[in-house]
């Protein structure tokens, strides 16, 4: 799908909707779309380099699990996330080369022992580990053997052979669906397996200890055939590896793409005496309306996570708003944050592009919906700071690059008639968003592009390119509110 940004003097390639906004001109999709969440993770269970939805909490433990051992951060980056309320949460397993399946291998009870079955874990991972078998012979029935699978004291499945061989127990594990645990394998000849009481798998491994920064920019690579609007990472990561998210968010925008990252800090720079200046200083290394900045660690149910935990929080915010909501004093779930900013310093979070969690004494709330852009690039205003306005930037780009593929291009004249056509369904589109209160009602207009059409044109478009301008004004929400007060 072509789109993106385009220049006067490099105009695109490709066939597509070309979008360009300039400070009086902005637009926006109706109010009630939603958005995804993707997120990277480390994990002890759960498919390696793939996309999976998760809808539930319950859902995490399942596919990955809710142990944080061995380094693993599935449970709490997924489960924060869950708790902003996205419409749709997609994580994605990362694991070192040294991540490895649990497996037990079952014997006969010959004089000689020898492999008949092996069992092996679906998926590499220390959970695996944790697994255990008992095999015995089925109760009223002379030749079958019942082999039970366990994860500590929970029986995930019951497995009966009725001839009592290797084989006709592994024929019953793997064409069972419900089965998201093992798989089985006839050694050799097969034969019996011997009677066994908790056997143990060995031998499984995360994978998480070498993790490096060139796994996670992997991601990004992968990440590109998705569709997702929210990005944040599971760990406080470094500098080098925000700059390369960075880079790669700038590049996907320019290139229609409308998805923001959410980053964040350790919960040691998090509490720590200049926190401030930390955290201002990550903005402004990243300094742009793509880049959402966390400045603060939160405390849920007597755990703290830090500022970089909490990004998968402010991330699934962000993607369950509605495009008329602001994340300005949105009320969280937290009970505290780890770290009580002043007045003062608060002021200076706002000024450096710091998204900045608060206690009011009753909840915690978001105190300012604000991006890290601290300086605006040419044709920016301080409207690109603020995180409801590139969303519904980035909404309306997409909407309408979509509509135009569906709707016009390769399927429209480039008359006249055509380009009217095109010009007055963009303002149905945009009528809409005026009663959404995304925009002012009555406060948009769209023409043919004067720089290209008319006698003051300054060059002319070829036969296949139509130039169009909107402007619009985009609401806001109230978030200073100034009163004088008189005594008579």
């Amino acid at each position: 799908m072509a789109g993106g940004t385009w220049e006067n003097t490099n105009k695109p390639v490709l066939p597509g909707l070309y979008m360009n906004f300039k400070a009086a001109a902005a637009s926006a999709i109706q109010g009630g779309s939603r958005g995804t969440v993707l997120v990277p993770v480390k994990a002890n269970w759960g498919p390696v380099r793939e996309f999976v939805e998760i809808g539930s909490e319950t859902a995490i433990g399942q596919v990955y699990s809710t142990d944080a051992v061995d380094g693993a951060t599935a449970y709490p980056a997924l489960y924060l996330a869950l708790l902003g309320g996205p419409k749709k949460l997609v994580a994605y397993r990362l694991a070192d080369d040294t991540a490895a399946q649990a497996s037990l291998t079952l014997q006969n009870a010959d004089a000689t022992p020898q492999d008949v079955l092996q069992l092996q874990a679906k998926y590499p991972g220390s959970r695996g580990n944790g697994f255990t078998v008992t095999v015995q012979p089925a109760l009223g029935e002379p030749n079958a053997k019942e082999l039970r699978l366990y994860e500590g004291a929970k029986l995930l499945g019951t497995y009966k052979g009725a001839d009592g061989t290797a084989a006709s127990i592994a024929e019953q594990i793997n064409k069972d669906g419900g089965n998201v645990w093992v798989t089985a394998k006839v050694v050799g000849q097969g034969g019996t397996p011997a009677d066994i009481s908790g056997a143990a798998f060995t031998g499984g491994a995360s994978g998480n200890g070498k993790l490096t920064n060139a796994d996670y920019i992997a991601v990004q690579e992968a990440a590109e055939g998705q569709d997702f609007d929210v990005l944040a990472l599971d760990y406080a990561a470094d500098m080098a590896l925000l700059q390369s998210f960075a880079a790669w968010i700038k590049r996907m925008r320019r290139e229609g793409r409308g998805i923001v990252a959410v980053f964040g800090g350790s919960a040691a720079d998090d509490t720590a005496k200049d926190a401030v200046k930390l955290a201002a200083s990550r903005s402004l290394a990243l300094n742009h309306e793509g880049i959402i900045n966390v400045g603060t660690g939160v405390r849920l149910a007597g755990t703290d996570y830090s500022s970089a935990q909490t990004a998968a929080y402010v991330a699934g915010l962000i993607a369950g708003q509605r495009l008329n909501q602001s994340a300005t004093y949105a009320v969280t779930p937290f009970e505290d944050v780890t770290r009580r900013w002043t007045r003062s310093e608060q002021e200076e979070a706002v000024k450096n592009g710091v998204f900045l969690l608060f206690f009011d004494g009753r909840q915690v709330k978001a105190l300012r919906g604000i991006n890290s852009l601290v300086t605006p690039a040419e044709g920016q205003n301080n409207a690109w700071k603020k995180i409801r306005s590139i969303r519904v930037m980035d909404a309306i780009n997409a909407d309408l690059q979509r509509a135009a593929e569906q709707s016009y291009i390769g399927k429209v004249n480039n008359t006249e008639e055509g380009r009217l056509a095109l010009i007055g369904a963009v303002k149905e589109y945009l009528a809409q968003l005026s009663l959404s209160s995304v925009i002012e009602p009555n406060g948009y207009d769209v023409i043919l592009d004067p720089a290209y059409y008319g006698d003051s044109a300054v060059s002319k478009p070829e036969p296949d390119q139509v130039f169009l301008q909107w402007n619009v004004k985009l609401t806001d929400v109230m978030e200073q509110l100034f009163g004088t007060f008189y005594v008579q």
